[in-house]
């Protein structure tokens, strides 16, 4: 099995190798962008989310994050996918509030 230690360390360097070419996307030139805009969108930018939300809160809150980020994505756009992440993080901070008062 794998320490905590060793996995945040995998999953640390996995998400700063995949900004390399998210900012290679962000700062290319605009001729340049349709080559390989789909590779960013689907696989550079979720598995980045991955490994960053799997180091803040977990495998469960990673997965759904990407999943909520995908599927806005693909059904309406940058906007939806990025109002998602934010919808994700209210309804976090809702259920941690709840919890808080039930534990009481």
């Amino acid at each position: 099995m794998i320490s905590n230690a060793t996995r945040r360390l995998i999953l640390r360097w996995i998400h700063l190798v995949l900004a390399i070419p998210m900012l290679g996307y962000v700062y290319s030139p605009f001729a340049d962008l349709p080559s390989y805009a789909s590779v960013t969108r689907f696989v550079f930018a979720p598995i980045m989310i991955l490994a960053g939300y799997w180091m803040w809160r977990g495998a469960l809150f990673a997965i759904i994050g990407v999943a909520l980020w995908l599927g806005a994505f693909r059904s309406s756009g940058i906007g939806a996918a990025i109002l998602s992440q934010a919808v994700l993080f209210i309804a976090w901070k809702i259920w941690l509030v709840i919890r808080k008062r039930h534990s009481k």
